[in-house]
């Protein structure tokens, strides 16, 4: 079957839009051919500094032709109606449609719409300038005089397309003064010429020839094969760093590895801050002493030429530029060594947080007393809590973070250890920031771990004071990290917090700035004013917030979110390391035969108790009576509902929830055996609001472990 080929030339594509890209282009011309009734085999997208291109394999020749009926309006329907159906039905006039009797529904039009097969070279001519004007950059730009915007200036368009025994044809349309063809270049530097392609193996092909590696992959492989091989040349390994790996790859069409070094007097500047400098100024990969794992006085770099002289002036001028940059590294260091953290502080305080939350300066201080509250919970000494929360930002202020915001909390440790700060203290300046994603490991020392929830609790509690809460897909201040940090932290160090005890402290230490501008905008009164206290009205919306983040983690591991909406209803169920517990030991019981009969049981009762409340515009209150039980089912039920009641708050106090869930597995026979024989709504008053009550002792009975009603099933 016939295979289509197009590409896409222009100036240099940013390397972080290059995959995406790609993947763009497929999307849309896929989609567009699938529309166009042309289906096909496969699709790969590729990418390069220079160029978009797409191998589409097995289109047909032309969409098949189509027959539809599509039905209309009653003969008898309103003018408007049937002007309506015939625009929809693309016809003229009602004489071109026919009539149809259904004997229930009379007599009806029926258009029927036929539609010819068209040539897919046709069909794809017809969708593909929509494609590349309307293509989905994150930045483009105009040029000239054309009104075409895309990444960079377009040079040239080729799309060929046509079966593998056949001369392809060039897919004839045009784009703001581009017409597709069949003729593109290779290499800006090594292969500059114009070369004509015919489908995709001899576009590849010729492409090799003219030196450009289409594939990204590809050229991932082939950089990290050859830097590794000169590492090894050199007696070193590779520090990988697959995020720069990816970058380079999207920097070059022809990759060639070279190697330079440097004075390895640098080699004093902290490992990390020298990787940065050479990663972020000249995209170079370091080395590393594989003896002693330090890092080596060697890089590689790879370039995207063969130089006549073997790269020697490539390596010499990024050698230059290393050496620079490197020296400024050096001063942000050793200046930053001659302060100590404490006397950064006061520079917090000029450091706007948030215009509504303050300065970094007060954050600091929230975080010192939210710490040392939370320190004992989490078995860390106050003091070092303490202290580590009031050292957690200082390095925000440091020259060598300034320069490189992403050493944050590293280069605060560093500082730490170097000015002698207690072990824990250090550890918790860097660890405070973690987990930074699912793959980021969770404190582990008790300090960090105060000084960490400190640090995310703030940050929520803050943020919901002031109502800017994530929508949609927006998170502008990354509130759901901080929140799946807080449940990792609390889960995997197997932490018993209360976590609505310790969101009212965060929150109460925002109270008085909070105030202060509520006041202001709303003219309050002070001594009104503590009924509007924030801690009062955002942390139900923020425990469902909880509720919902505890949803994603678990999912991963099968939980259901019913379980966890179930268990999450009771009131005071903020410990997350008992909820998950719970919800574990929900699951279990529900998917037994016991647990899922006993919850029919229970939604039964629930339905049966909600529809006599509505008749009777009250709820169902007090205990059953035993002098108004008729029927032996009413007795067993009752002593059953006691029994499995009492034993289930007694296993909940010994936080042993299989147990509390066998207890009330012993509910179901009786409950079954209630329905098979007891008649709820009987004639006479006492004895139906008797039984009602019954079933709201079912209800109450299973609440003492989860509301069942959030259960689905």
């Amino acid at each position: 079957m016939p295979d289509l080929l197009l590409e896409l030339f222009s100036e240099e594509i940013p390397a972080r839009m290059q995959r995406r890209a790609a993947e763009d282009l497929k999307t849309m011309v896929t989609n567009a051919l699938v529309e166009a009734g042309l289906p096909y085999e496969g699709a790969k997208a590729f990418a390069t500094p220079r160029r978009l291109a797409l191998h589409v394999a097995g289109v047909p020749l032309g969409s098949a032709a189509t027959r539809e009926e599509r039905k209309g309006p009653r003969v008898d329907a309103p003018e408007k109606a049937i002007e309506g159906f015939l625009r929809g039905a693309g016809l003229t006039s009602i004489d071109e449609a026919s009539i149809q009797t259904d004997p229930k529904k009379g007599d009806f039009y029926v258009a029927v719409i036929e539609k010819p097969g068209r040539d897919a070279i046709d069909l794809i001519a017809g969708f593909m300038p929509g494609v590349v004007r309307n293509f989905p950059w994150p930045k483009s730009m105009r040029w000239g005089t054309g009104g075409l915007r895309w990444v960079r200036p377009l040079h040239s368009v080729v799309a060929t397309f046509g079966p593998e025994t056949e001369d392809p044809e060039i897919v004839p349309f045009e784009v703001d003064g581009f017409q597709a063809g069949n003729t593109t270049r290779g290499h800006r530097f090594l292969a500059n010429e114009a070369f004509t392609v015919r489908r995709f193996d001899d576009y590849a092909h010729k492409l090799e020839k003219h030196k450009v590696v289409l594939d990204a992959d590809r050229r991932k492989d082939m950089i990290l094969h050859d830097v590794k091989d000169r590492a090894f040349a050199l007696g070193l390994e590779l520090v990988e760093d697959p995020g720069l790996l990816e970058e380079v790859a999207g920097l070059v069409e022809w990759p060639v590895v070279l190697s330079g070094k440097f004075d390895d007097t640098f080699l004093d500047i902290p490992d990390e801050c020298i990787r940065l400098t050479i990663r972020a100024n000249q995209k170079c990969f370091v080395l590393k002493d594989p003896k002693t794992g330090n890092l080596a006085n060697r890089f590689v770099l790879v370039s995207n030429i063969e130089a006549p002289d073997g790269g020697k002036t490539i390596v010499a001028g990024n050698e230059k530029v290393i050496r620079a940059r490197l020296s400024d590294a050096r001063f942000f260091w050793e200046t930053d060594l001659k302060t100590r953290l404490e006397d950064n502080l006061p520079k917090l305080d000029s450091i706007v947080f948030h215009e509504k939350l303050g300065t970094q300066g007060e954050r600091v201080k929230r975080l010192e007393a939210l710490a040392a509250e939370l320190a004992p919970g989490v078995g860390a000494d106050a003091d070092k809590a303490k202290r580590a929360a009031r050292l957690s930002k200082a390095d925000l202020v440091s020259q060598m973070v300034y320069e490189f915001p992403e050493l944050q909390g590293q280069m605060g440790r560093t500082y730490a250890d170097k000015q002698g700060e207690d072990a824990s203290v250090a550890l918790a300046i860097e660890d405070h920031y973690r987990p930074q994603g699912p793959s980021d490991k969770v404190p582990a020392d008790p300090v960090a771990i105060a000084v960490a929830l400190a640090d995310k609790l703030d940050l929520l509690a803050g943020f919901w004071a002031i109502d800017e809460k994530p929508t949609g897909s927006k998170d502008p201040f990354a509130l759901r990290r901080a929140a799946l940090g807080v449940i990792r932290i609390v889960l995997e160090n197997g932490l018993r917090l209360s976590l609505q005890s310790a969101l009212i402290s965060a929150y109460d230490l925002h109270y008085d700035r909070i105030a202060m501008i509520t006041e202001a905008s709303l003219n309050t009164d002070k001594e009104v004013f503590p009924l509007f206290k924030p801690s009062y009205m955002a942390i139900p919306n923020l425990m469902f917030f909880f509720a919902d983040r505890l949803k994603v983690h678990l999912k991963d591991e099968g939980a259901r979110h019913d379980l966890i909406d179930a268990v999450f209803a009771l009131d005071g169920q903020d410990d997350l390391l008992m909820v998950v517990k719970r919800v574990e030991a929900l699951g279990k019981f529900v998917a037994s035969d016991d647990g899922a009969n006993l919850l029919a049981g229970y939604k039964r009762a629930v339905n049966i108790l909600r529809a006599e409340e509505k008749k009777d515009g009250a709820p169902v209150t007090g205990r059953p009576h035993a002098d108004h039980f008729r029927e032996q089912a009413e007795i067993d039920l009752a002593a059953s509902i006691d029994t499995a009641r009492a034993g289930a708050a007694d296993a909940v106090k010994r936080e042993d929830f299989e147990a509390a869930m066998t207890a009330l597995s012993r509910l179901r026979a009786p409950v079954d055996t209630f329905f098979e024989d007891i008649l709820v709504n009987a004639d006479e008053p006492d004895i139906r609001m008797n039984r009602l009550r019954l079933l709201a002792e079912i209800r109450d009975a299973t609440h003492v472990v989860a509301d069942f009603s959030k259960v689905a099933g």
